[in-house]
C-alpha cells in the first residue's frame, strides 16, 4: 500500500509517499510560504530535485500541485493518485483521543472545537485535511496525534495541582507532545537492544527547536516534559522551559504586557535566543561560546541542566532505567550537547564513551556509552513521518 503523509502549517505543507511494501519513501517535499508566491521542493531519492515557485493561494491548492508532482511523466513516482491507498495527517493536539482515528465528520468536529486549547497547530492540521480531502475524497483520511502516546498516564503525571474545576471546566492537565517520535525511537532502542520493549525502562530525549523528554516504562509512556503546552519542560530554541509561575504576573504587572505579548515571549524571544541574545540555532550559540560570550555558554548550560533534572527525576521515577535515548536534529547532531547531559549521568550508571560521541555518524543508530555501561546510551534518527504511515495503513486496512 502507498501511504501520503500530510504535516500542515500554517503557510506551509510537508509530504511524504511511502510505499509501505517496499518500505521505502518514494518522495517526499514541501510547500512553503502559501499565499500569492509559494515555493515547492518536490525530491526522490537519487534523483535531481524539482524546486519553483508557484501561487498557492490556500493549502487547497498546495496539495493540487503536490499530486501534479506525484503523478508527472518527468518528475512523478506513481502513475495516478489511484496508487494512493490513504492519506495521514500530522495532528500535533488529539486532545481526547487515544490512539490514532480515522477522521470522519465527528473527528473533524471535535478537533475544531479543541481549537482553542491547540491554537497555533490545530487550525492548520484541520485546514489541511480539508484540503486533501477535496481532491481524495475517496481515500481514507487518518489522524495521528502527538498526544494520544499520554494517554497513558496516570492521574499523578497529567494533573497540576491547581483548582480541580479548571480540569473538569477547561481541559487544564498535562497532554504532552513529540509523542509519535518517542514512541518510534522507543520502539527503536528496544529492537538495537534485543529486548522486548516490556522489560525496558526507556528515558527518550527528543532535542531540538522544540525540545522534550519522556520516561516510557514497558512500553507505557509515565512521564513527560511538555504540559498543556509545548512550552513546559527544559529551555528551547526560543521557549523557555519550566518557570516559576508567578514571574509572569509579575513581569505583566511591572511592564504593561498583554497576555498575548506575554505567550509571545515566552514562545518566541526566550529559551536559546533569550539568555544569549545571539541565536535559536545551537551551532551558532555554541559559535558565540567558543568566541567567549559567556550569555552564549550560559544559554547551553541551561539546557543542559534542565534535561539532567528531567532524567533523574524519571529515573527516580521509574526506579530505573536501562536506555537513554537522544533524537531530534541538536539530540542526533550535537555532540556536545550529548556529553553535557550523558556525561554527566555516572551516579544513574551511565558509563559515557567520549570518543565514540566524537566519532558518531549522523546516520543510523549509534551506542555512545561502553560496553560495559549499566544504562545503553543510544543516538537514534527519528522518523515521526513513517510513524504515521504505518498507524494509517494499519486502519486504512481494517476498514
Amino acid at each position: 500500500m502507498k501511504i501520503l503523509v500530510v504535516n500542515a502549517g500554517s503557510s506551509s505543507l510537508k509530504y511524504q509517499l511511502f510505499d509501505m511494501d517496499a518500505h521505502e519513501v518514494l518522495a517526499k517535499g514541501l510547500c512553503e510560504q502559501i499565499g500569492p508566491a509559494g515555493n515547492i521542493t518536490h525530491k526522490r531519492p537519487g534523483q535531481p530535485t524539482y524546486a519553483e515557485s508557484y501561487p498557492m493561494p490556500t493549502h487547497n491548492e498546495a496539495i493540487e500541485l503536490v499530486l501534479k508532482l506525484l503523478t508527472d511523466a518527468e518528475w512523478g513516482v506513481i502513475k495516478s493518485v489511484d496508487e494512493i491507498g490513504a492519506v495521514g495527517h500530522r495532528f500535533a493536539h488529539g486532545g481526547k483521543f487515544q490512539s490514532s482515528q480515522v477522521l470522519t465528520e465527528a473527528e473533524m468536529e471535535y478537533l475544531e472545537s479543541i481549537v482553542p486549547i491547540n491554537p497555533l497547530h490545530g487550525p492548520p492540521a484541520i485546514k489541511g485535511v480539508y484540503a486533501c480531502r477535496a481532491v481524495l475524497a475517496d481515500k481514507p483520511h487518518i489522524g495521528v496525534f502527538d498526544t494520544s502516546f499520554y494517554s497513558t498516564l496516570e492521574p499523578k503525571a497529567y494533573m497540576y495541582a491547581l483548582p480541580y474545576e479548571w480540569y473538569e471546566k477547561y481541559g487544564i492537565r498535562k497532554y504532552g507532545f513529540h509523542g509519535t517520535s518517542h514512541r518510534y525511537v522507543a520502539a527503536k532502542a528496544a529492537e538495537y537492544v534485543g529486548k522486548d520493549i516490556k522489560d525496558l525502562k526507556i528515558i527518550t530525549c527528543h532535542i531540538g527547536s522544540g525540545s522534550s523528554v519522556t520516561a516510557i516504562d514497558g512500553g507505557i509512556a509515565v512521564d513527560t516534559s511538555m504540559g498543556f503546552t509545548p512550552q513546559d519542560g527544559l529551555p528551547m530554541g526560543t521557549r523557555c522551559g519550566a518557570i516559576d509561575p508567578s514571574l509572569v504576573t509579575y513581569v505583566m504587572k511591572q511592564s504593561g504586557m498583554t497576555p498575548d505579548e506575554m505567550d509571545n515571549a515566552m514562545n518566541k524571544k526566550s529559551g536559546l535566543l533569550g539568555v544569549s541574545g545571539v541565536s535559536n540555532d545551537g551551532r551558532e550559540v555554541w559559535a558565540a561560546a567558543d568566541a567567549g560570550n559567556e550569555r552564549a555558554k550560559l544559554a547551553m548550560e541551561l539546557m543542559h541542566r534542565g534535561a539532567l533534572k528531567l532524567i533523574g527525576t524519571y529515573t527516580a521515577e521509574m526506579n530505573g532505567l536501562d536506555v537513554l535515548v537522544f533524537t531530534a536534529g541538536v539530540g542526533e547532531n550535537d555532540r556536545r550537547t550529548r556529553e553535557g547531559i550523558a556525561g554527566n549521568l555516572s551516579f544513574f550508571g551511565v558509563d559515557f564513551d567520549k570518543e565514540k560521541n566524537m566519532t558518531a555518524p549522523h546516520d543510523g543508530i549509534v551506542e555512545i556509552s561502553t560496553p560495559d555501561s549499566k544504562v545503553k546510551v543510544l543516538v537514534i534518527p527519528t522518523d515521526e513521518e513513517y510513524m504515521i504511515a504505518c498507524d494509517t495503513e494499519a486502519l486504512a486496512k481494517a476498514l
